[in-house]
This record gives C-alpha cells, sequence and structure tokens, in this order.
C-alpha cells in the first residue's frame, strides 16, 4: 500500500530521536523533497562559539534522508559533503530545503541549501541514496 509523502516523513520524524533531540521541525514535504527548520542552540556550538559542523550536517542529513525517503521506498545514504560559507550563532533559525535533482530506480542525487533567518546560504550539501526493494510502513 502506498502512502502519501507527509504520513511517510510524519512516521520518520516519530521515529527519529537525534532529528526531536536537535529540535528540528519538518515544515514540508513531498515526493523528494522537504523543507526542515531548526533553531541554533547554546549546546550546539564548537570552541569557537559557532554552530558545530556535525549539527550543520545533521540538519542537511534530516532533510535528505525525509525527501528522499517520502516516496515510500526505503532510501539510505552513500555519500554526503558539505561546505559552509558562513557560519551559524546561537539564536540562528536555520531552513533546509532538499530538492532530488537526479533519480534512477536505484539511486537518487540531493542538494541541500540551509539559509539562515536572513535568507543567507550557510551550508550547501550534496548527497547521493541507494534506493532498496523495500517500502515503508507507517503504522506497524
Amino acid at each position: 500500500m502506498s502512502h502519501a509523502p507527509e504520513v511517510v516523513v510524519a512516521h520518520l520524524m516519530q521515529r527519529d530521536a537525534f532529528s526531536q533531540l536537535m529540535g528540528m521541525e519538518v515544515l514540508t514535504s513531498a515526493v523528494g523533497q522537504a523543507v526542515v527548520r531548526m533553531q541554533v542552540r547554546d549546546d550546539m556550538v564548537n570552541g569557537f562559539g559557532t554552530l558545530h559542523g556535525g549539527a550543520l550536517f545533521s540538519l542537511a542529513d534530516s532533510a535528505f534522508a525525509f525527501a528522499t525517503n517520502a516516496g515510500g521506498t526505503l532510501s539510505v545514504a552513500i555519500d554526503m559533503t558539505l561546505s559552509i560559507p558562513v557560519a551559524s550563532r546561537p539564536g540562528d533559525v536555520l531552513t533546509a530545503t532538499a530538492v532530488e535533482q537526479s533519480t534512477t530506480n536505484r539511486l537518487a542525487f540531493v542538494d541541500v541549501t540551509i539559509r539562515n533567518q536572513d535568507d543567507v546560504p550557510v551550508g550547501y550539501f550534496r548527497g547521493t541514496v541507494y534506493r532498496t526493494t523495500r517500502t515503508h510502513e507507517p503504522g506497524t
């Protein structure tokens, strides 16, 4: 049985303890797309007082996962990169927009752009997923 993208993503988010711990919120989801928001907290900074790269990577990774799994096919990451052109600081509100750029039966290539509350790009993420033969079954 096929489920609406919002149902699949809501099911994934409900089970995603780490995204919840980071305070992430899924704003929108569709097949091949997701928008996720997170506010930078004091406990997310590195020794320079700026957002830890791992926290920024996690935001992008979650948006990437929701976008690639929203269609209902279990998809797992096989390659990811992140560039950080501008530092983020506590209080910043970051929005990650993930969009599939190309997809085949087995692979999908996704760009994620992360912008702050001033619409300044603070991260560029690129990822590849492998599409399995399994499907998501929300409610099980």
